[in-house]
């Protein structure tokens, strides 16, 4: 990708201050979604370090991760699977639970969903702190599936989240730093 296009990515990306509550900056990407160039660029950017390589499985947590993980497996010609919260999967399924800032959550997959040895790659539209894509290394660690890396659009360098995936191997597209006049970076939930 090259700097033009990174610099088209983020002219649309809408700035929130205050949302969902003070003191944070809410990284909006819906206004790259409505232009389907793009979105076009935005899938192919998250795709390109994995060109060219057996991917089998494009996996994603709800619900932003979804918009990307679609396009990305038809791109890499591979199937998608869906990470969710719990009570929504009607078949049999694998669970994780971790820890939060403020409590507890849990991911689930269908038992089906990724055989041992398959390869994965991981996407969401956003890596802040890490702990949810931390859940779903750890769940697809569970079923034994190989994580060729984690892809991301927005990174918010400062709150350590790659760290928290290592030793998984981790694009993104766009990398925030903290801004002097920012009192916190967005967490989108």
């Amino acid at each position: 990708m090259t700097q033009t296009d990174t610099k088209n990515l983020r002219r649309l990306v809408r700035d929130i201050p205050d949302y969902p509550k003070p003191g944070i900056l809410f990284r909006d990407i819906t206004p790259m979604l409505v232009d389907p160039e793009a979105l076009h660029q935005a899938t192919d950017a998250l795709a390109a370090p994995f060109l060219g390589q057996k991917i089998d499985i494009i996996a994603a947590a709800e619900a932003r991760g979804f918009i990307f993980a679609a396009p990305l497996a038809m791109k890499l010609g591979a199937g998608f699977v869906p990470i969710r919260k719990p009570g929504k999967l009607p078949f049999d399924f694998h669970s994780f639970a971790y820890e939060l800032e403020y409590g507890t959550d849990e991911l689930q997959m269908h038992v089906d969903g990724v055989k041992p040895g398959q390869r994965v790659v991981i996407v969401d539209d956003l890596l802040a702190t890490g702990g949810t894509m931390e859940a779903c290394c750890r769940l697809l660690e569970k079923c034994d599936a190989e994580i060729v890396g984690c892809s991301f659009l927005i990174h918010l360098v400062p709150l350590g989240g790659e760290e928290r995936l290592s030793p998984h191997k981790v694009h993104s597209v766009l990398q925030y730093e903290q801004d002097d006049d920012e009192t916190e970076l967005s967490i989108q939930n």
